[in-house]
């Protein structure tokens, strides 16, 4: 296996491929002797992963042949609550609607203009944009009730980056053709290797398939699923790419509770034995869609009731709980249920 070696990228944006740095065990557990701990709670290790739609250090042509231009808004378009287990044999993720409706605390300060905050409601993914990782961490927990011990931040550079430091690429299937005249994405039913660009494209699709931000939050899933699979195949025996991975995912932006390279690198060695077999994905199960709230736009609410059963779990470290046989959602087609899938269950024939 090769790692080709690219220029030193600035920030990335997706979720997907982050996770897969972490659970790559590529490493042996004597590789990074003498390096500083990483957190070990007795109930496992939460780490929040985060999309951030950035357009920073992509080319004009890049913008243009990956359907990547307009502003960013520097907000989190991708995020996935990643639980480790604590006996370090199951990965448990769930992604977290960026629409989803939730209200920023009194008197916090807006990192674009250093203006003092009322409460406010707002969408999830404009905490980022507000407040930055702290804001971030802060509504993920208080949401979720679960707290985050760790926090990985991507932007678009770093994304395209990280899937181009993967010899071939990582597998990506389809049954049905998707289309996506946003991004830009066309693939025929079947299997095929992507690289960055192509996989950006794939990740951030919401129009193929009909399935608006749920049907996105699926794609994500997938590809992670496949990038660990196709990591733990090319990386195993080869630390230096592992790290010349990690390094790219991981990139030089500081955050509260950033997880480094050296812990990333720490946690790929325990979890060298997980397969696709012992992760799971899941989205948050979402009640209905919310009536316009005014200055935020049109949101989504969580099923509170169901959701705080999900991340009773995830603080307890057992796996995610078996998806309800009766429809908790009014959104159409079922898209709002929480429906658990297991990462050999997407993988790619």
């Amino acid at each position: 296996m090769s790692v080709r070696k690219f220029p030193r990228p600035r920030r990335l944006l997706l979720v997907s491929a982050a996770l897969v740095a972490l659970g790559s065990g590529a490493l042996g557990s004597g590789a990074l002797a003498g390096a500083p701990p990483l957190p070990y709670p007795k109930d496992g290790l939460n780490i929040l992963v985060v999309g951030v739609d950035s357009r920073a250090g992509l080319s004009a042509a890049e913008l243009k042949k990956y359907h990547a231009g307009g502003k960013g808004c520097d907000c989190t378009d991708v995020m996935m609550l990643v639980h480790v287990s604590a006996a370090n044999d199951r990965v448990s993720a769930v992604s977290l609607p960026r629409d989803s409706l939730t209200e920023f605390p009194v008197q916090h300060i807006d990192r674009r203009t250093g203006a003092v905050h009322a409460p406010h409601a707002a969408k999830i993914n404009a905490a980022h944009t507000e407040g930055g990782p702290a804001l971030t961490i802060e509504t993920v927990e208080r949401m979720t009730g679960t707290p985050v011990h760790r926090y990985l931040e991507i932007d678009f550079r770093r994304f395209i980056d990280g899937v181009n430091r993967i010899d071939g690429g990582v597998p990506i299937c389809t049954e049905e053709p998707l289309k996506d005249p946003a991004t830009g994405l066309d693939l025929a039913p079947g299997t095929k290797n992507v690289q960055g660009g192509e996989a950006l494209q794939y990740v951030r699709s919401r129009r193929a398939d009909g399935k608006m931000d749920f049907g996105r939050m699926q794609k994500q899933q997938k590809f992670v699923a496949n990038t660990l699979k196709t990591i733990r195949a090319d990386l195993v025996g080869d630390p230096a790419g592992l790290r010349l991975l990690a390094s790219t995912l991981r990139g030089t932006a500081k955050a509260e509770r950033s997880l480094s390279v050296t812990e990333m690198l720490t946690l790929a060695a325990r979890l060298r034995n997980v397969t696709p077999a012992g992760t799971e994905f899941a989205t948050v199960p979402v009640r209905a869609f919310n009536p316009v709230v005014q200055g935020v736009g049109s949101t989504v609410a969580w099923d509170e009731e169901h959701a705080a059963e999900i991340f009773k779990a995830v603080r307890a470290d057992r796996p995610l709980p078996k998806a309800r046989p009766v429809s908790t959602s009014t959104i159409p087609k079922g898209l709002g249920d929480y429906r658990p899938a297991g990462g050999a269950s997407l993988v790619c024939p």
